[in-house]
């Protein structure tokens, strides 16, 4: 059985709670990711922040990067998945919450994250089908 602890991307970087929204997408940038998780002053995790939040929540509402925090577009519901959760696990809450990432836990502790690339990577074609179709259908 595969577990999420060896489908995940480990030593996910976390953008702090207090730093603006224009680091954050500048460490985005550095590191080639869309998503980062917000991790909050006692370094547990405080939710996502991805690019489409940034264009979404900030720019398109016409708010200044530079003064907005991550931990202003933190949310209130925290989707996470157990590092010794199955691979089935994992599919089912991407799927339910139709999530292209989704952190990894091991006991309050973040140790990665789940990317769709990183399911791909890891399972056979029909799940990663699945998966796809998932996250993609409108509701």
């Amino acid at each position: 059985m595969t577990t999420a602890r060896e489908m995940m991307t480990a030593d996910a970087t976390c953008v702090r709670w207090d730093e603006t929204i224009a680091e954050a997408a500048r460490k985005m940038v550095r590191l080639d990711v869309g998503a980062l998780p917000i991790c909050g002053p006692d370094e547990r995790l405080k939710g996502m922040l991805t690019d489409r939040d940034i264009v979404l929540k900030v720019v398109a509402e016409g708010k200044d990067p530079a003064a907005c925090t991550a931990g202003e577009l933190a949310q209130d519901e925290i989707v996470t998945v157990g590092a010794e959760d199955s691979a089935d696990e994992v599919l089912h809450v991407m799927s339910e919450h139709r999530i292209r990432r989704v952190p990894v836990i091991d006991g309050h502790v973040l140790v990665g994250i789940i990317a769709q690339a990183d399911v791909a990577r890891t399972l056979p074609d029909r799940p990663v089908g699945d998966l796809v179709e998932a996250i993609s259908e409108h509701s």
